[in-house]
C-alpha cells in the first residue's frame, strides 16, 4: 500500500466529503421545496428526478386533470405536463449533474487504486494525474448544473406561487460538494507532479552516482596502469 503524506490524506478528506454529499443530492427529492408558509400549496418539493405535488393542474393547458402524490419526473402519467415539467434548464441541470455523478464514481474506482498501488508504481503518477483531472471536470460539469439550477429553479416561470418556493437542503449539498471536490483534485495534481519531481531528482542522483563512480574507477585503472 502506498504511502500517505499530509497532502495525500487532506484530498482524501475532502473527497470523501464531496462524494457523500454528491451521492445524497443526486438522490434526494429536495433540490427546491416550499417554504411551508402556505396553507395549501399546490408544489410540495423537487429533486433531480422526482417531484411532489399536491392537486396540481397546469392552468396553461385545457384538461382536467390533477395531479397530486411524489413520482419519477419522466413518469408516463406526467407526459401531458412535460413541456412544462421538463423546461431546458432543468434537462441542463440533470444532464451536468449526472455527468459529474458519473466522473465521481470514476474518481472512486481510481481513488481504491491508487490507495493500493505501492509509490514506486510505474503507475502510480498516472493514476494521480488521471484521478486529480478527473475530480477537477467532475467539479467543473456539477458547478455548471448548480449555477443553472440557482439562477432558474425558483423563477416565477416555472413552479407554481414561484415567491413560496426556496432552494432546499439537497441542492445546498451539492453546491459544497461540487466545491469541495475541486481542490481534492487540485491536491491530486499537485502530488503528481511533486511525486515526478521526486523521481527525476533520483534518477538524476542515481546518474550523477554512477558518473563519480564511472570516473573513480577510470582514476583507479590509470594509477594502477602507472
Amino acid at each position: 500500500m502506498a504511502y500517505h503524506n499530509k497532502n495525500q490524506r487532506i484530498a482524501l478528506g475532502f473527497y470523501a466529503v464531496a462524494a457523500l454529499f454528491i451521492v445524497i443530492a443526486f438522490v434526494s427529492p429536495y433540490w427546491l421545496q416550499t417554504d411551508g408558509k402556505l396553507t395549501n400549496p399546490k408544489f410540495l418539493n423537487l429533486g433531480l428526478w422526482e417531484v411532489c405535488l399536491n392537486n396540481f393542474q397546469d392552468i396553461h393547458r385545457f384538461y382536467d386533470t390533477r395531479f397530486t402524490g411524489c413520482m419519477w419526473v419522466f413518469e408516463e402519467e406526467y407526459y401531458i405536463i412535460h413541456d412544462f415539467l421538463l423546461p431546458g434548464f432543468y434537462i441542463a441541470t440533470q444532464f451536468f449533474f449526472t455527468l459529474c455523478f458519473t466522473l465521481l464514481l470514476a474518481s472512486a474506482l481510481m481513488t481504491v487504486a491508487f490507495i493500493g498501488t505501492e509509490r514506486d508504481d510505474d503507475r502510480y503518477i498516472m493514476v494521480l494525474l488521471t484521478n486529480g483531472a478527473t475530480q477537477i471536470l467532475s467539479s467543473f460539469c456539477g458547478l455548471i448544473s448548480v449555477i443553472t439550477f440557482g439562477a432558474r429553479g425558483d423563477g416565477r416561470d416555472w413552479m407554481p406561487n414561484w415567491e413560496h418556493n426556496d432552494m432546499g437542503w439537497a441542492f445546498a449539498l451539492a453546491c459544497v460538494g461540487v466545491l469541495l471536490l475541486a481542490p481534492s483534485g487540485v491536491l491530486v495534481l499537485i502530488e503528481a507532479r511533486r511525486e515526478r519531481y521526486k523521481r527525476l531528482n533520483e534518477i538524476g542522483n542515481q546518474e550523477a552516482s554512477a558518473y563519480s563512480i564511472s570516473e573513480d574507477a577510470r582514476k583507479y585503472r590509470g594509477d594502477t596502469v602507472i
